[in-house]
C-alpha cells in the first residue's frame, strides 16, 4: 500500500473537485432550455458579487430554483450513497457489499413510505423512518449471512437479494392503498427522483447529518484497513472490532437512509464509485471514503443529468442510469470473485 501522505490526499481530493465542478457547470448548462457557459458564467458573476437582481428572471427561475438546488440534492445525495457502500464493503469484506444489493435502501424505502402514509405531514419524520428501516434491514442480512459464526460471501449476498425482494413486496401492498395520482407519483420515487428539491433548513440538516456520518466513518479508516485481513487478525492488531462495526454500521445507515429519504432507492452508486475510486487511487480507506463521495456526486449529477436531456422533454430516473453503469459492474465482480 503506498503511504499516504496529507499532499498526496489533497491532491487527489482537488483533482476530483475540479471534475464535479466542471460536472456541475455541464449539468446547469444543458436541460430542455440551453443556456451558453457565457450567459452561465455572467450569471454566476453576478451572484457572486451580490447582483443577482440584475438577473433577468428566466435564468434566475432556471439556473438557480431548478437546476442549481437539483444538482446540490444530487451532489449530497450520491456521496452518502457512496461512503455507505464503501463502509457495508471494508466491514463485510465484500466488493459486491452496496446498500441496494443488500437490501438497505429498500429497507429505508419500506421505511420512508410508511412514514408517508402514516405522517404526511411531519417532514423530519421521513428520515428517521428510513433510517431505522435500513438499520433493521442490515442488522437482519448481516446475521442470516454468518455461517458457523464466520460471514460468508455468498450466503450474505442471497439473504440481501432475499430480503430485498421480501421488502419490495411489502412496499407494493403498501403502494396499493395509495389513489392513482399518488401512487404514480410513488412509483417513480422509487427508481430514483431529483426532482423535488429540499427546503433550506432540511437541506442544511442533510449536509450536518452527512459531515457527521461520514466524518464517523472516515474516523475508522486506519482501523478497517486492518479489518479487511479478518476480525480475529484486526483485533490481535489493537483493532476494537465491536466499536468500529457500530460506528460504521449507524453512520452508513444514516447515509443511505437519509439519500434514500429524499431521492428513492438509486441503486448501485454505493457499488460502482468505490470499485471505481480502490481501482484508481487504491484500497486504502483514508484515501477511499473521501474520493468516494466525491465521486458518488459526480456520477449522480452526470446521471442526473443524462436522465433529464437524453429522451427531452420526457424525464428519466436517475436510477435507471446508475443501473445501467452498474449492472454490468456487479456480473463481471460476481464472475471475478466465482472464478
Amino acid at each position: 500500500m503506498r503511504p499516504l501522505t496529507f499532499r498526496r490526499l489533497l491532491l487527489i481530493c482537488s483533482m476530483l473537485a475540479v471534475v464535479l465542478l466542471a460536472v456541475v457547470i455541464l449539468a446547469l448548462k444543458l436541460g430542455a432550455v440551453p443556456i451558453s457557459v457565457t450567459d452561465l458564467v455572467l450569471s454566476l458573476g453576478r451572484v457572486a458579487i451580490g447582483r443577482s437582481d440584475q438577473l433577468p428572471s428566466e435564468y434566475r427561475l432556471i439556473v438557480f430554483e431548478l437546476r442549481l438546488p437539483r444538482i446540490l440534492l444530487g451532489i449530497l445525495v450520491g456521496a452518502a450513497l457512496s461512503v455507505s457502500g464503501a463502509g457495508f464493503q471494508a466491514l463485510l469484506r465484500n466488493p459486491l457489499a452496496d446498500p441496494y444489493v443488500l437490501g438497505v435502501s429498500s429497507g429505508a424505502a419500506l421505511g420512508a413510505i410508511a412514514s408517508l402514509i402514516a405522517s404526511p405531514h411531519i417532514p423530519l419524520l421521513t428520515p428517521v423512518a428510513a433510517f431505522a428501516g435500513a438499520a433493521l434491514t442490515i442488522a437482519a442480512v448481516y446475521f442470516l449471512g454468518r455461517r458457523e459464526g464466520q460471514l460468508d460471501g455468498g450466503t450474505l449476498l442471497l439473504a440481501g437479494i432475499i430480503t430485498a425482494s421480501f421488502l419490495s413486496a411489502v412496499i407494493m401492498f403498501l403502494m396499493t392503498t395509495l389513489s392513482g395520482r399518488d401512487l404514480r407519483g410513488m412509483a417513480f420515487w422509487l427508481m430514483g427522483d431529483l426532482s423535488t428539491p429540499l427546503a433550506p433548513g432540511l437541506l442544511w440538516i442533510f449536509v450536518v447529518v452527512l459531515g457527521v456520518a461520514a466524518g464517523a466513518i472516515y474516523t475508522t479508516a486506519a482501523d478497517l484497513n486492518l479489518l479487511l485481513t479478518g476480525e480475529s487478525e484486526a483485533m490481535h492488531l489493537g483493532v476494537h472490532v465491536t466499536r468500529v462495526k457500530l460506528v460504521v454500521y449507524l453512520a452508513a445507515s444514516i447515509l443511505t437512509g437519509m439519500a434514500v429519504s429524499v431521492s428513492g432507492a438509486i441503486g448501485y452508486v454505493g457499488l460502482l464509485v468505490p470499485h471505481v475510486m480502490r481501482l484508481l487511487f487504491g484500497s486504502d480507506y483514508r484515501v477511499l471514503i473521501p474520493t468516494a463521495a466525491l465521486g458518488g456526486a459526480i456520477v449522480i449529477v452526470l446521471a442526473d443529468t443524462l436522465a433529464r436531456t437524453i429522451v427531452p422533454p420526457t424525464e428519466l430516473p436517475v436510477g435507471a442510469m446508475t443501473a445501467m453503469a452498474g449492472a454490468p459492474v456487479f456480473i463481471y465482480l460476481l464472475r471475478r470473485r466465482l472464478q
